[in-house]
């Protein structure tokens, strides 16, 4: 264990694991911490909040923090230190600070945003709202959602990241 000295005191800290449920939720702590000057301790995708409780084993006497969406809530805080919630996902929280035009944006950078016009037209997806359908594009193929989420946190404004990232990042 580590000891931090402090006014003659030599207080034990214990060293900082971030769990995450998905890649697309670390590579976006990971992106943000760099553009933010934080230095960044180990992050261990678990695979889903079912892995929480495995994970959490795995790093016993270690501080653990969780990034996780809040239908999974309830699997990470009853084996983290501390939980910070995604509402409805780590994309919503993207999609509610860059707004929608904003996410357009990203995606049209990407030159996919034909593509994403072109799922809009879908019968399934036509009449549902603009959230939805940009939950169903980053969803829809592999490594879209590490990919987005990436790009997303660096299009999003250091004053305007997400409660749930800027919260776990100040815990640090």
């Amino acid at each position: 264990m580590t000891q931090c000295e402090g006014q003659g005191n030599n207080v034990p800290v214990r060293p900082v694991v971030v769990l995450v449920e998905g890649e697309s939720d670390r590579v976006a702590l990971e992106t943000l911490a760099a553009r933010m000057g934080i230095g960044m301790p180990a992050v261990r995708v678990v695979g889903g909040s079912k892995g929480a409780r495995r994970a959490a084993l795995a790093s016993a006497g270690e501080r653990l923090i969780g990034l996780v969406d809040v239908g999974e809530r309830a699997d990470f805080e009853r084996v983290l230190d501390t939980v910070f919630v995604c509402d409805p996902d780590l994309e919503g929280e993207f999609v509610r600070v860059l707004g929608v035009a904003g996410v357009e944006a990203v995606i049209a950078a990407q030159g996919e945003l034909g593509s994403f016009r072109s799922l809009q037209q879908q019968p399934f997806q036509r009449g549902r709202p603009p959230e939805a359908q940009l939950a169903r594009f980053f969803g829809g193929r592999s490594g879209n959602k590490a990919r987005y989420a990436r790009l997303l946190a660096e299009a999003v404004p250091l004053d305007r990241v997400p409660p749930p990232l800027a919260g776990l990042l100040a815990a640090l």
